[in-house]
């Protein structure tokens, strides 16, 4: 049974995965997400080809058998894809704008089965609507330095959560990997997920 490998720097999406019982070994890609061909892709276009760059870039980076799992995430709003805010400005005027509305968070999905030479790429996408924020709560929240390096500015499991009305899909998605999704793919690849956990369990030991 191959080794389990995160193609993410994401805590959360580790979170996730050692929530479902994988234990993955992360290794980061530092893929240059901001690279100008992405501007010229859809929000949905644009984290799947992410994804697949991402899996793609660690592949060369190791070298026993792995299944590799590899995400990227935006929100769309109006059509338009909102990353990570990355500055306090940035992060104040996209809680402004996203203030009371709804959008969608897509996370591309890629794995990859390098034992076998296979991969599967796929995209969740799950609807978001915030509450009305008053100023004083933007303040607060970007503040806390916390929507500057997630996608939309925004992440479920943190201190946002607070400002998150309703999702309407699936909720783990929102946080940066759908585990149902990661599921749906590692079957399709041949591996039912009672093993899967049961080998990675055991490589912790």
């Amino acid at each position: 049974m191959p080794n389990i490998v995160l193609a993410s720097a994401s805590p959360s999406r580790k979170r996730l995965l050692d929530a479902a019982g994988i234990s993955a070994r992360v290794v980061v890609s530092n893929v240059d997400e901001d690279a100008a061909i992405y501007e010229t892709m859809t929000p949905k276009e644009m984290v799947v080809a992410l994804a697949i760059v991402k899996a793609h870039t660690v592949r060369e980076l190791i070298s026993e058998p792995s299944i590799i799992i590899a995400c990227d995430s935006t929100f769309e709003f109006e059509g338009k894809s909102l990353g990570k805010p990355l500055t306090p400005e940035v992060a104040s005027a996209r809680a402004r704008l996203l203030s009371g509305k709804t959008g969608w968070l897509h996370t591309g999905h890629c794995v990859i089965d390098t034992e076998r030479g296979v991969e599967i790429s796929d995209i969740a996408s799950t609807q978001v609507t915030f509450s009305t924020m008053s100023e004083a709560e933007i303040t607060d929240y970007v503040a806390s330095g916390e929507p500057l390096n997630v996608a939309g500015g925004f992440t479920l499991d943190g201190l946002s959560s607070a400002f998150i009305e309703r999702i309407d899909g699936e909720y783990t998605n929102v946080i940066g990997l759908s585990i149902p999704l990661l599921r749906a793919m590692t079957s399709q690849l041949g591996y039912s997920w009672p093993d899967l956990k049961k080998n990675l369990i055991g490589a912790r030991s």
